[in-house]
Protein backbone atom coordinates (compact mmCIF):
# COMPACT_ATOMS: atom_id res chain seq x y z
CA UNK A 1 0.00 0.00 0.00
CA UNK A 2 1.18 3.09 -1.07
CA UNK A 3 0.52 6.71 0.34
CA UNK A 4 -1.51 8.08 -2.14
CA UNK A 5 -3.80 4.43 -2.65
CA UNK A 6 -4.98 5.75 0.93
CA UNK A 7 -8.47 6.92 0.96
CA UNK A 8 -10.98 7.27 3.88
CA UNK A 9 -13.97 4.31 4.80
CA UNK A 10 -16.42 3.46 3.10
CA UNK A 11 -20.18 5.84 3.65
CA UNK A 12 -17.88 7.84 6.31
CA UNK A 13 -17.81 12.00 6.37
CA UNK A 14 -15.69 14.55 7.41
CA UNK A 15 -17.15 16.93 10.38
CA UNK A 16 -17.81 20.19 9.96
CA UNK A 17 -14.96 22.51 10.83
CA UNK A 18 -16.46 24.44 14.00
CA UNK A 19 -14.79 28.07 13.92
CA UNK A 20 -14.95 30.40 16.90
CA UNK A 21 -14.56 28.40 19.51
CA UNK A 22 -11.21 29.52 21.56
CA UNK A 23 -7.70 30.02 20.23
CA UNK A 24 -7.16 26.55 20.85
CA UNK A 25 -8.56 25.05 17.59
CA UNK A 26 -8.10 26.06 14.03
CA UNK A 27 -10.32 29.06 13.02
CA UNK A 28 -10.14 30.39 16.43
CA UNK A 29 -11.12 34.22 17.69
CA UNK A 30 -11.56 36.07 14.28
CA UNK A 31 -12.86 32.35 12.91
CA UNK A 32 -11.13 33.18 9.16
CA UNK A 33 -12.98 36.26 8.96
CA UNK A 34 -9.71 38.29 9.02
CA UNK A 35 -9.67 41.70 11.41
CA UNK A 36 -12.29 43.94 11.54
CA UNK A 37 -14.28 45.78 8.58
CA UNK A 38 -17.84 44.78 7.18
CA UNK A 39 -17.00 41.25 6.46
CA UNK A 40 -15.95 40.06 9.61
CA UNK A 41 -18.99 41.57 11.20
CA UNK A 42 -21.36 39.46 9.73
CA UNK A 43 -23.64 42.20 8.04
CA UNK A 44 -23.08 41.89 4.53
CA UNK A 45 -26.16 42.15 2.06
CA UNK A 46 -26.91 39.51 -0.04
CA UNK A 47 -26.22 41.27 -3.74
CA UNK A 48 -24.07 43.81 -2.21
CA UNK A 49 -20.76 44.74 -4.13
CA UNK A 50 -18.65 46.77 -2.38
CA UNK A 51 -20.18 50.01 -3.05
CA UNK A 52 -19.80 49.33 -6.41
CA UNK A 53 -23.69 49.72 -8.62
CA UNK A 54 -25.15 46.02 -7.78
CA UNK A 55 -25.54 43.85 -11.06
CA UNK A 56 -29.19 44.04 -9.56
CA UNK A 57 -29.47 47.78 -10.52
CA UNK A 58 -27.22 47.43 -13.51
CA UNK A 59 -29.07 45.26 -15.44
CA UNK A 60 -31.78 46.57 -17.55
CA UNK A 61 -35.60 45.76 -16.86
CA UNK A 62 -38.90 45.64 -18.42
CA UNK A 63 -37.88 43.93 -22.03
CA UNK A 64 -39.52 41.75 -23.63
CA UNK A 65 -43.51 41.97 -25.35
CA UNK A 66 -46.38 39.47 -24.21
CA UNK A 67 -48.45 39.44 -27.00
CA UNK A 68 -52.26 40.01 -26.03
CA UNK A 69 -53.78 38.43 -29.13
CA UNK A 70 -52.14 35.48 -28.80
CA UNK A 71 -53.90 32.23 -29.34
CA UNK A 72 -53.51 29.45 -27.67
CA UNK A 73 -54.63 25.90 -28.80
CA UNK A 74 -54.77 22.40 -26.73
CA UNK A 75 -52.92 20.10 -29.10
CA UNK A 76 -53.55 16.44 -29.82
CA UNK A 77 -51.67 14.20 -32.72
CA UNK A 78 -53.08 12.46 -35.46
CA UNK A 79 -51.90 8.93 -34.21
CA UNK A 80 -54.05 9.78 -31.23
CA UNK A 81 -57.47 9.67 -32.99
CA UNK A 82 -56.77 6.36 -34.51
CA UNK A 83 -56.68 5.06 -31.18
CA UNK A 84 -60.21 6.36 -29.97
CA UNK A 85 -62.67 3.73 -31.92
CA UNK A 86 -65.32 6.45 -33.00
CA UNK A 87 -65.78 7.90 -36.61
CA UNK A 88 -66.56 11.53 -35.37
CA UNK A 89 -63.93 13.19 -33.30
CA UNK A 90 -65.13 16.66 -31.74
CA UNK A 91 -63.46 18.70 -29.10
CA UNK A 92 -66.74 17.50 -26.84
CA UNK A 93 -65.71 13.97 -27.56
CA UNK A 94 -61.95 14.38 -26.71
CA UNK A 95 -62.76 16.10 -23.41
CA UNK A 96 -65.53 13.08 -22.07
CA UNK A 97 -62.36 10.42 -22.99
CA UNK A 98 -59.94 13.01 -20.83
CA UNK A 99 -57.74 13.60 -23.87
CA UNK A 100 -57.92 17.22 -23.98
CA UNK A 101 -58.87 19.51 -20.69
CA UNK A 102 -62.54 21.36 -19.97
CA UNK A 103 -61.41 24.56 -21.49
CA UNK A 104 -59.30 25.61 -24.68
CA UNK A 105 -59.56 25.96 -28.65
CA UNK A 106 -58.14 22.43 -30.29
CA UNK A 107 -55.67 21.84 -33.17
CA UNK A 108 -54.69 19.08 -34.45
CA UNK A 109 -51.10 18.01 -35.20
CA UNK A 110 -49.81 15.42 -38.28
CA UNK A 111 -48.05 12.80 -35.30
CA UNK A 112 -48.55 9.78 -35.80
CA UNK A 113 -50.28 7.50 -38.34
CA UNK A 114 -53.88 7.01 -39.24
CA UNK A 115 -55.28 3.88 -40.94
CA UNK A 116 -59.31 4.85 -40.36
CA UNK A 117 -61.27 6.95 -42.38
CA UNK A 118 -62.42 9.80 -39.48
CA UNK A 119 -64.40 12.99 -39.27
CA UNK A 120 -62.58 15.44 -37.39
CA UNK A 121 -63.93 18.68 -35.83
CA UNK A 122 -61.22 21.14 -34.55
CA UNK A 123 -60.54 24.69 -34.44
CA UNK A 124 -57.34 24.53 -36.12
CA UNK A 125 -54.96 21.53 -38.07
CA UNK A 126 -51.67 21.75 -39.18
CA UNK A 127 -50.98 21.10 -42.81
CA UNK A 128 -49.48 17.46 -42.40
CA UNK A 129 -52.68 16.66 -40.21
CA UNK A 130 -54.93 17.51 -42.61
CA UNK A 131 -53.65 15.75 -45.40
CA UNK A 132 -52.88 12.51 -42.94
CA UNK A 133 -56.41 12.71 -42.36
CA UNK A 134 -57.94 12.87 -46.04
CA UNK A 135 -55.20 10.69 -47.05
CA UNK A 136 -56.61 8.09 -44.54
CA UNK A 137 -60.58 8.78 -46.37
CA UNK A 138 -61.59 11.06 -43.71
CA UNK A 139 -62.62 14.78 -43.80
CA UNK A 140 -61.87 18.05 -41.59
CA UNK A 141 -63.67 20.32 -40.74
CA UNK A 142 -62.52 23.69 -39.07
CA UNK A 143 -65.03 24.91 -36.06
CA UNK A 144 -65.19 28.70 -35.71
CA UNK A 145 -63.37 30.29 -33.07
CA UNK A 146 -65.47 31.68 -29.93
CA UNK A 147 -65.34 35.60 -30.97
CA UNK A 148 -66.08 37.33 -33.94
CA UNK A 149 -63.33 39.49 -33.77
CA UNK A 150 -60.33 39.08 -31.98
CA UNK A 151 -60.80 40.77 -28.36
CA UNK A 152 -59.02 44.30 -27.69
CA UNK A 153 -56.24 43.90 -25.72
CA UNK A 154 -56.47 43.96 -21.12
CA UNK A 155 -55.30 46.91 -19.96
CA UNK A 156 -54.61 48.83 -23.47
CA UNK A 157 -55.75 52.29 -22.70
CA UNK A 158 -56.11 52.66 -26.89
CA UNK A 159 -59.04 50.29 -26.91
CA UNK A 160 -61.13 52.31 -24.35
CA UNK A 161 -61.57 55.51 -26.39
Amino acid sequence: MKVHELKPAPGSSKAKRRVGRGIAGKGGKTAGRGTKGQKARNNVKPGFEGGQLPLVQRIPKLRGFNNPFRVEYVVINVGDLGDLGITEVTPAALRTRGLIPKKGLVKVLGNGELTTALTVSAHAFSKSAEHAITAAGGSVAVLPKPWAVRPAAQGNHLANR
